[in-house]
């Protein structure tokens, strides 16, 4: 494996107003810095034009179609992503429809590459969600981790300067996340650049 750090795309999967992903995610990313082996790129998704409106002709047939001027940013920054974690919510037992728009708009920038989840919520703590991303992720071809970080009753545990409150638990979750996603991190990008992922021998 290279010793070249990992870029790790951390995107906050809510929108909506009074969102709390935003404090999610910051802690998550300060997690990430000191593990060390990551480039941390925290992409609020609240801050891209992203329209529910998908083409005619998906991504997954034209990988290369025009996107609105507004998204552009958002796919140079997953294309240039070794690894991705999203931080999710509940949403009536699923995930938030801006990341499903994030997703669907996108097919190449998530192949061979390792996907994490951090959820929140007022009971699950994000379980729900998590567990349908999983499908949709392996559909477009990225390897889910199997660890993920878990915040139940998260307005409980955090202070309201976004430390938490216990942080020993959550902390270990997220380095045994986090060292899950070097790994494959790390051997999927040596064996993207050896190979473009789909291509022939």
């Amino acid at each position: 494996m290279s010793s070249e750090r990992l870029n790790l795309a951390v995107i906050v999967g809510s929108v909506r107003e009074g969102r709390f992903g935003p404090v999610v995610a910051n802690w998550f990313a300060a997690q990430a810095e000191r593990h060390g082996e990551f480039a941390v790129d925290v992409i609020d998704l609240a801050d891209v034009d992203l329209p529910l409106e998908l083409p005619a002709v998906p991504p997954a047939m034209e990988p290369e179609l025009a996107r609105p001027s507004g998204m552009g940013e958002l796919t140079r920054r997953l294309k240039a992503a070794d690894a991705v974690v999203v931080v999710t919510p509940d949403y009536n037992r699923s995930f938030p429809a801006s990341l499903k728009a994030a997703i669907d708009w996108h097919y190449t920038e998530w192949q061979a590459k390792p996907v994490g989840f951090v959820g929140y919520s007022g009971a699950s703590g994000g379980l729900l969600a998590i567990e349908q991303l999983r499908q949709v992720f392996n559909e477009l071809h990225a390897h889910t981790v199997r660890d993920y970080v878990s915040f139940p009753r998260y307005y409980l545990l955090f202070s309201p300067d976004g430390t938490l409150l216990q942080p020993e638990e959550p902390e270990g979750a997220a380095k045994a996340m986090l060292d899950q996603l070097v790994w494959w991190g790390s051997v999927l990008r040596d064996a993207r650049r050896d190979r473009p992922y789909g291509a022939g021998r």
